[in-house]
């Protein structure tokens, strides 16, 4: 008998080979497309990676020009799939392939997309065969054993899973086709500088807005501290038990009252052990959290992970589930973990008698938490690899671990009646803080004291500061945030975060809108709200969660999303004129980086006939005063005008080292980089 093994990539096809021959896999290339052929137990294999989906959903040919039928219809109308740009000699191969196999094994990733694109493999071989024999080879990891143990328990495709993904591909195509294109053409936005409105992608964005007004529209409001400088052997500082003070002249009567006292009497003192529950086992949101908390974005992250996976180091980063299952072995991957750097660690849990690993508050059956699989070391892997792979390690074997004990002492002192409060933290036991040293809290030791003792008082002070506003959403946050509002999915967070950037709709590090961000989303909370917020998104999410489980059927979906578009719709029509020039107007101020120095009007970015990008005065043609800009990249203007000439600065940078600003006026001296 000979089989035919469909991988997601091909990376993937050749670990799965190498694992399932022991190493006697022979490389061919068919159509230059790499497959692996071997005999195993009798028969024979062929295995092909495909390079994720080869095939894309779009629009009939006559429906792709923008102008030839009107947004809203693109929301009935069936979109069809075609072969990846790319992928036509994978497709060759796999039509060859089909000819020569009895038998079919999707061994993709096992989620919806990993599914959906074994399914569109699988329609492919079939077409051209139809006798083939179908089976499903599932796995969380690709290591030796989990491989080995899929192949000798294969099961069935899971068609309700694929219809999930597809169900999804289906409704976001047209919302985002149809929104798009609406928005683009009633603020004249077409061609290179279309705006792009999603199912998922917009709400994400209002969030990020929301929050940026709330930050502008912050009023700071001042506040006053009082805190004492004091010393028993050890200096220590102790703050006023009100904590902040509204009031100036009130906070000055408690300074002065308190700076009176030479010394202060220790009235209270609580001491209480305190124990430290280890983590939860990482699931993608976070693990995500995390990374971005290393400095990663959560679409580089991500990517790391998906090496790591597909090298056999960790488990599928893409799961929701935080509770080991039984079958996972906890010893046999500590003593796996002995061969690497972290030895000593695994050693020092495999002494432990009864392992007892946490419990997350999610139980799912598609793949366990995020975890360690194989043993690997620092100079096997990039710098990257290897700071993804130490988080899930240590991750690992915090879960594994005891609890952290701490030693909390709360010291209140009396200075003239005037009650100050200090507190002090010691590690008695740092537990599962030994293996992830992460966001660890720093020890404060303070003096011993005991109630009744005398502290010398070095000095009293009034410190004033005000309210800040509140933080922008860093990458890990905001995927926690989409999470809990149900926008999107653990495998398609990141990528939509990615794609605000990509869009320039947001910049910098936390996530800031743009102009054009801010633009699109006021002028749709103003006219078709619901587009921004989470609410039908999420239904939509769940419906397609159902259609995963058998509950629901795709069609029954992508007709509930066309019903929701086509209310939209009517809204949004009823408004385009307001629509347009409210984005219209936003987008023009965005254009805007100066005031012209000789006659005094709006210096703008605007486009040649020949689509040249440059700055122009806003009274041309009475008014030629222009500058070049560089024409590849995103233009990042500085908050201030040059020194010498009064002309914008721009930020100019190679690569990634650190931006310079620069002046636009070529002749003036500020616009030489050094």
């Amino acid at each position: 008998m000979s089989i035919l093994v469909v991988c997601e990539k091909q990376n993937a096809a050749k670990r799965i080979a190498v694992i399932l021959s022991n190493g006697k896999a022979r490389e061919t290339y068919i159509h230059k497309v790499p497959v692996y052929f071997f005999e195993r137990k009798g028969t024979n294999y062929a295995v092909i990676g495909l390079r994720g989906h080869i095939l894309e959903l779009d629009y009939p040919e006559q429906y792709l020009g923008w102008h030839r039928i009107k947004p809203r219809e693109l929301t009935h109308i069936a979109p069809e799939k075609r072969v990846s740009k790319g992928a036509r000699n994978i497709v060759s191969a796999l039509k060859d392939l089909a000819r020569e196999n009895e038998g079919v094994i999707i061994a993709t990733d096992y989620d919806r997309e990993g599914e959906l694109i074994g399914v569109e493999g699988l329609d492919i071989v079939k077409d051209i065969n139809p006798r083939l024999e179908v089976k499903r080879a599932r796995f969380s990891a690709l290591t030796k054993d989990e491989v080995e143990g899929a192949f000798q328990n294969l099961v069935d495709v899971d068609y309700n899973l694929s219809a999930s993904a597809e169900s999804r591909q289906v409704v976001d195509l047209a919302w985002g086709a149809s929104l798009t294109r609406f928005i683009s053409i009633a603020s004249n936005q077409s061609g290179k500088d279309f705006l792009s409105v999603g199912r998922v992608q917009s709400p994400t964005l209002a969030l990020l807005v929301d929050r940026e007004k709330e930050i502008e529209s912050f009023e700071p409001e001042p506040y006053w501290e009082i805190e004492a400088k004091l010393e028993k052997k050890n200096k220590f500082t102790a703050k006023h038990i009100n904590g902040r003070f509204k009031d100036k002249n009130e906070a000055k009567k408690v300074q002065k009252r308190a700076e009176g006292s030479e010394n202060g009497i220790v009235a209270k003192v609580i001491k209480k052990e305190k124990k430290d529950k280890p983590p939860a086992p990482y699931n993608t949101t976070a693990f995500l959290r995390d990374a971005t908390r290393q400095g990663f974005t959560a679409a580089r992250a991500m990517a790391v992970a998906e090496d790591l996976y597909t090298n056999g180091f960790i488990s599928y980063p893409r799961t929701d589930n935080t509770v080991y299952p039984k079958s996972l072995n906890l010893r046999n991957l500590l003593e796996k973990m002995k061969n690497s750097e972290f030895s000593s660690e695994a050693s020092e849990l495999l002494a432990i008698p009864r392992l007892i690993p946490t419990r997350g508050k999610t139980l799912a059956t598609d793949h366990p938490p995020i975890h360690p699989t194989g043993a690997a070391k620092k100079k096997d892997l990039n710098r990257n690899q290897w700071k993804v792979y130490e988080l899930v390690a240590r991750r690992f074997f915090a879960t594994l671990a005891k609890p952290a004990v701490q030693e909390v002492t709360n010291v209140e002192i009396d200075l003239s009646k005037e009650i100050f409060t200090t507190n002090g933290l010691r590690f008695i036991d740092l537990g599962w803080r030994k293996y992830f040293p992460y966001y660890t809290p720093k020890e404060k030791i303070l003096p011993k004291m005991i109630e009744g003792d005398m502290v010398k008082v070095l000095g009293v002070e009034m410190i004033e500061d005000q309210t800040k506003p509140p933080n922008r959403y860093g990458q890990g946050a905001l995927i926690a945030e989409m999470e809990r509002l149900g926008l999107g999915t653990k495998s398609t967070r990141h990528e939509i975060i990615q794609k605000l950037y990509g869009r320039g709709y947001v910049k910098d590090s936390p996530p800031k809108p743009t102009p054009s961000g801010i633009a699109v989303i006021e002028a749709l909370e103003e006219h078709a709200r619901t587009i921004t917020r989470a609410r039908m998104t999420s239904t939509l999410e769940n419906d397609m969660a159902e259609v995963a489980e058998g509950k629901k059927d795709f069609v029954d979906v992508v007709n509930e999303s066309q019903e929701m578009l086509d209310k939209v719709f009517i809204i949004l029509e009823e408004n385009k004129e307001n629509i347009g020039s409210s984005i219209k107007e936003a987008l023009k101020k965005q254009r805007i980086v100066g005031e012209c120095q000789r006659c005094g009007g709006e210096l703008l970015i605007t486009r040649s006939r020949r689509g040249k990008r440059f700055v122009g005065c806003s009274n041309f043609p009475k008014c030629r005063n222009s500058y070049a800009l560089p024409q590849r990249g995103k233009l990042d203007f500085a908050d201030f005008t040059c020194e010498k000439c009064g002309a914008p600065m721009i930020k100019f940078g190679r690569g990634r080292g650190r931006k310079k600003d620069v002046c636009i006026n070529m002749k003036c001296e500020a616009s030489k980089v050094s």
